[in-house]
């Protein structure tokens, strides 16, 4: 194999944000050092991940996971990430498969995807989960983003935050300040009419305490291109 197809050399998996991910993808990037595709590698338990060339000419990637229980998977950062979060979270991600093959098999596939399919896209895409003290929830959903990291910064200890986007942990390989995740703090699997409310609240991932050494400095939260007040 050569270096340059060894994409999964390119990830920080010591990374605070990857914790979910650690025990498996210890097991997967083996596999993948020995010879195996990102498929081969992943497959296990009750999942089976297949090439992407089986999934059918026309029809729905979710259609067929959901009709046949087979993750189509190419060899790249995102597929790897997306087959991570179902070896790790498989009730969520069925559950957001389920909605999605059931949305298309009532409306069909259209040019527009209508509320629900978009939120559900939206969420697995860059989606987490927050678990937090009332406070900091308070301060989240005003964006009041001094209050929420530097005056309240020690009830981060109490907080779970767990990133299940895959294409949010796939830019996470090279950090930026903007990266910002669509945090969802309701019931889990997320309900579909709520879900299709996008009731998601912003969070730039690297101003999560502990998460980036920058964030130490207060001043790291005064950029408002990143850390923007609330509309109107």
């Amino acid at each position: 194999m050569s270096e340059s197809a060894a994409f999964w050399r390119a990830v920080e998996w010591n990374a605070p944000w990857l914790a979910p991910y650690a025990q498996i993808a210890r097991e997967v990037v083996t596999r993948l050092e020995q010879g195996a595709s990102v498929a081969q590698a992943l497959d296990g338990g009750e999942l089976r991940f297949v090439p992407q060339y089986e999934l059918p000419d026309g029809e729905p990637y979710e259609s067929f996971i959901r009709r046949s229980g087979c993750i189509p998977t190419r060899d790249n950062l995102h597929d790897l990430f997306n087959g991570l979060a179902w070896r790790v979270f498989p009730v969520l991600k069925r559950r957001l498969n389920e909605l999605h093959a059931a949305q298309i098999e009532s409306e069909g596939v259209g040019a527009m995807r209508g509320p629900l399919r978009d939120a559900l896209t939206l969420f697995d895409e860059s989606g987490a989960l927050l678990q937090a003290p009332p406070a900091l929830v308070d301060s989240l959903r005003a964006r009041d983003w001094q209050r929420l990291f530097v005056v309240q910064r020690e009830l981060w200890r109490d907080v779970q935050i767990t990133l299940v986007g895959h294409a949010l942990l796939e830019k996470l390989v090279q950090p930026r300040k903007p990266i910002t995740a669509h945090v969802w703090l309701h019931e889990t699997p997320p309900d579909p009419d709520m879900l299709a409310t996008k009731a998601f609240l912003p969070l730039p991932v690297l101003g999560v305490p502990g998460w980036w050494p920058a964030n130490e400095d207060p001043a790291f939260y005064e950029d408002t291109g990143v850390f923007r007040p609330p509309r109107g």
